[in-house]
């Protein structure tokens, strides 16, 4: 019966765990292609390219994470099996909203980055703006 129930944690555990990746990621990377655009100055393909290459990283690390923690050891019953998912997938979804964060202090940052880059070119092509 305990191998049944950590097999059943198992199967509730992945599909939960890779959805909720899935799901941050498309909203993340949907909606950061706006910093892209703005850091890379309107270069859509670099721009969408880099999106993309963040959006895998992103899959790579959450995913690698979630099943590096899998691991569930003897399952007493029922109660037993939702208090450890609960944990699991809790601390996981705690995770993923750091990783989320991260992210997003990334695309500020290189926001922030071209503004000022643009602001010292455009300094540099009109020295009468001063």
């Amino acid at each position: 019966m305990n191998n049944a129930m950590q097999l059943t944690a198992y199967y509730i555990y992945l599909p939960v765990v890779i959805s909720l990746t899935l799901i941050v990621a498309n909203q993340l990377f949907k909606n950061g292609k706006i910093f892209m655009f703005d850091i890379f100055s309107g270069q859509k393909d670099i721009a969408l390219a880099t999106n993309s290459l963040f959006k895998i990283g992103f899959y790579l690390l959450n995913i690698g994470f979630a099943l590096t923690i899998i691991y569930f050891s003897e399952i007493s019953g029922s109660a037993d099996m939702i208090v450890r998912l609960s944990t699991k997938i809790g601390g996981f979804m705690i995770y993923l909203g750091i990783m989320m964060l991260l992210n997003l202090l990334l695309f500020m940052r290189g926001r922030k980055a071209a503004r000022r880059k643009a602001w010292e070119r455009n300094q540099f092509v009109n020295p009468d703006n001063a």
